[in-house]
C-alpha cells in the first residue's frame, strides 16, 4: 500500500472555502480592512495553544500582535463568513 507524503503544518489542505483562501491572503498581507468582512462577527478563533478567543473585533485586535498563523487546521462558515478557525496545534 502507497501513502501519500504527509502534508507541511502549514499546508493549504487541497479543498479550501473561497473566503477561506482570502481570509489567509488577507491576514498574510496585514490587510485589516480587506479581513474584517470575511469575519463573522461572533468569530471563535482557536490558537495553536487551545485558546479561543470569541468576536471579531477581539480577534482583528489580537491578529495585529501575532505573526501571520497559516491556514486553519480546521474552520467552519456561516453567511458565507469564517465563523470558526481553529489553527494547528503548536
Amino acid at each position: 500500500m502507497i501513502t501519500p507524503p504527509a502534508l507541511p503544518c502549514r499546508a493549504i489542505p487541497a479543498v479550501v472555502d473561497p473566503v477561506v483562501l482570502e481570509a489567509v491572503a488577507a491576514i498574510g498581507d496585514r490587510d485589516w480592512a480587506r479581513l474584517k468582512p470575511l469575519l463573522h462577527p461572533y468569530l471563535h478563533w482557536t490558537g495553536p495553544d487551545g485558546e479561543t478567543i470569541r468576536g471579531r473585533a477581539k480577534v482583528l485586535r489580537q491578529l495585529q500582535d501575532w505573526s501571520p498563523p497559516g491556514p486553519p487546521a480546521r474552520y467552519e462558515l456561516r453567511d458565507e463568513q469564517v465563523y470558526r478557525w481553529v489553527q494547528q496545534p503548536g
